[in-house]
């Protein structure tokens, strides 16, 4: 009978199941079929129940059954077909094991016993009832060709990273970049209730209709989707104060080569990290560079899977992706041990279950690359503290990677050592400690350790955040490669704490010799040296042609001295110092000296020019201009 409708009872009594309503099968059937051909329908007591307790609960499965009922019965009235109500309300128990089969079960005996035709749209139920020789009509699901696109999309465009639209409100956006976003209206119109739920329903119905989409959360007040690489929040009533849904877009697609990591981090992250987390604030570029991270091991012929909530990396078909949404915890650890991957990407880490899931796969082997939110790279790991003891956490975590503006600002080592903890004296108070140190310099940042019962976070670090741990060979080789393509020496700027991006200070004719055609000589420098350059376009009237400013990191103070430092390619050289006024006004140098073989000037205190240089810097922060003679 399947294909096909073949009414053989002789009353012609119909008894519907849930998919059949649902999908509007029998009310198709019923608008096609000759009134005389159908003496009854009766809707068991189950039906309705079902769909009460779907609709009660926010789902939106349960108002369309429920609507989808009304049309019945105003198909049979017109139709003249007699619809009757019959069967015993399920248990709430049977209610819930819905998904199981007990509603179904329930219909297909009650058709049974009292000698109806069973309609369903349910494969296994039509099957189930054939086994036990019940008659059934079997309507298939109506198949539907739908536009892959959203009419959301219509706000996006190339620089587009999220939308927002909100009840009563217009329609707002955010473009950009992380670290550069800007928050814009896109149009006066408001956004109304029927407009959103217009919306909702489109995305609901297209998400379950594509093999790329996914309803990853659906409850009462929310419901989370996943369609394709966007990801959609829906809120309503009473959850949230009136319809709002969000989409985030991700906008680029980076490689690890595009982040222009040292050697040694690179190293670290092929050869020794297994326990890493990536680290940062919401909206920071997290995600983009953990999907680098994922393709980076994938390339390298390593087994790599993802549990994530919702499934919102764009990652190759080779990378299997979970949803905490649909398995357990217990689920997706037994899954994971059994499936043995070499690197797991844990995206994002919210709770405890979370935390107690991270740590048991780390515990039993298996490479994690975790994703938290955090403020900072230190508050990263003390969220772990409390969820698991203190002498654990080197074995779960050895890398901490710190992402600021799309760019990693920080890297942080864990180890476990056994000495006597910072600012203690005591040689009796050794214990074990955990030292967290960083990473590019090796030098100890924090230090936690348990001090009768509580647990210690102490940070070493000075408060001076300008010092520049960059090795002075690596700055010199730099240095010299640039002044290969220049006719007067340059001035390199450290612009972070590692050494992973400088401002090149140089002479305005020397830009375009440095830039190269079409940029090709800086992109060969950024990728000999693996750091991000920029050179300084600035405008300068044309009397300071041949000038360079005394940036702030050529000064420094050691054993009340004057430190003026220069590159090292610059040296037994005499240097002229002028002010702005100076120059403005033709005026003589304040200050001549010459730089020593190591590329210094030295001023002592008693020197008149070390009070001069102070009150320039200091008192009025005024800049200073120096010259090669």
């Amino acid at each position: 009978m399947e294909g096909r409708y073949s009414i053989n009872s002789e009353d012609n009594f119909y008894v519907p199941d849930t998919s059949t309503i649902i999908n509007g099968g029998l009310k198709d059937l019923l608008e096609t079929k000759k009134s005389e051909d159908i003496s009854k329908i009766t809707i068991h007591a189950s039906i309705i129940a079902e769909l009460e307790h779907q609709a009660n609960n926010g789902r939106r499965i349960g108002i369309e059954g429920l609507n989808e009922l009304t049309d019945i019965r105003r198909v049979c009235d017109m139709k003249g077909i007699l619809i009757d109500y019959g069967g015993r309300r399920p248990h709430l128990s049977e209610i819930k094991r819905a998904r199981s089969g007990e509603i179904d079960a329930i219909i297909r005996d009650f058709a049974w016993k009292e000698g109806g035709i069973l309609v369903t749209s349910d494969k296994i139920q039509y099957l189930a009832a054939k086994s036990i020789g019940l008659e059934v009509i079997h309507i298939p699901e109506k198949g539907k060709t739908l536009e892959k696109r959203l009419q959301i999309e219509d706000y996006f465009d190339e620089r587009t990273m999220s939308i927002h639209l909100k009840q009563g409100v217009p329609v707002f956006r955010k473009r950009g970049s992380p670290g550069n976003v800007s928050f814009d209206q896109t149009s006066d119109k408001i956004c109304t209730k029927g407009f959103l739920k217009q919306l909702n329903e489109e995305i609901i119905e297209k998400a379950q209709q594509f093999e790329d989409s996914f309803i990853e959360i659906d409850r009462k007040g929310s419901t989370i989707v996943q369609y394709g690489n966007i990801r959609i929040v829906i809120c309503r009533p009473p959850f949230s104060d009136g319809w709002e849904i969000t989409a985030v877009k991700p906008l680029v697609k980076l490689t690890i080569d595009d982040y222009h990591l040292s050697p040694n981090l690179y190293q670290r992250l092929q050869e020794k990290a297994e326990g890493i987390l990536v680290a940062g604030s919401p909206g920071t570029g997290k995600t983009t560079f953990t999907r680098a991270l994922a393709l980076f091991y994938e390339g390298k012929s390593k087994i790599v899977k993802t549990i994530e909530s919702p499934r919102d990396l764009d990652l190759k078909a080779e990378i299997t992706q979970y949803s905490k949404n649909f398995g357990s915890h217990t689920e997706i650890h037994d899954i994971l041990l059994l499936s043995r991957p070499d690197y797991t990407i844990f995206d994002e880490i919210r709770d405890t279950e979370d935390f107690k899931l991270y740590t048991d796969l780390r515990l039993a082997g298996i490479g994690l690359v975790g994703v938290i939110h955090s403020s900072t790279a230190i508050d990263a790991i003390q969220r772990f503290i409390g969820r698991l003891e203190l002498g654990v956490i080197p074995s779960v975590l050895d890398t901490i990677i710190y992402i600021e503006a799309g760019k990693i600002t920080r890297v942080l080592d864990v180890k476990m050592t056994v000495k006597v903890p910072a600012g203690l004296v005591e040689s009796d108070l050794a214990r074990p400690v955990v030292e967290v140190k960083d990473f590019e310099t090796g030098e100890p940042v924090y230090e936690m350790y348990t001090f009768g019962e509580q647990t210690v976070v102490i940070p070493l670090e000075t408060e001076n955040y300008d010092q520049i741990l960059i090795d002075a060979r690596t700055i010199q080789n730099l240095t010299n490669a640039i002044e290969k393509f220049t006719a007067q020496p340059i001035v390199l700027i450290p612009k972070d704490r590692y050494g992973k991006r400088f401002e090149i200070q140089c002479a305005q004719k020397d830009i375009p010799a440095i830039l190269g055609k079409g940029g090709e000589n800086i992109r060969m420098l950024e990728r000999t040296f693996h750091v991000r350059l920029d050179v300084d376009k600035s405008d300068r009237d044309s009397h300071l042609s041949g000038f360079s400013i005394v940036k702030e990191k050529m000064i420094s103070f050691r054993k009340k001295t004057l430190y003026i430092s220069f590159p090292k390619r610059i040296s037994n050289t005499t240097i002229q110092f002028y002010t702005q006024d100076q120059l403005d006004k033709k005026k003589d140098p304040f200050f001549v000296g010459t730089t020593s073989k190591s590329g210094k000037i030295k001023i002592a205190t008693r020197n008149k020019a070390y009070a001069f240089f102070i009150e320039i810097l200091e008192i009025n922060k005024e800049v200073i201009y120096w010259k090669q003679v």
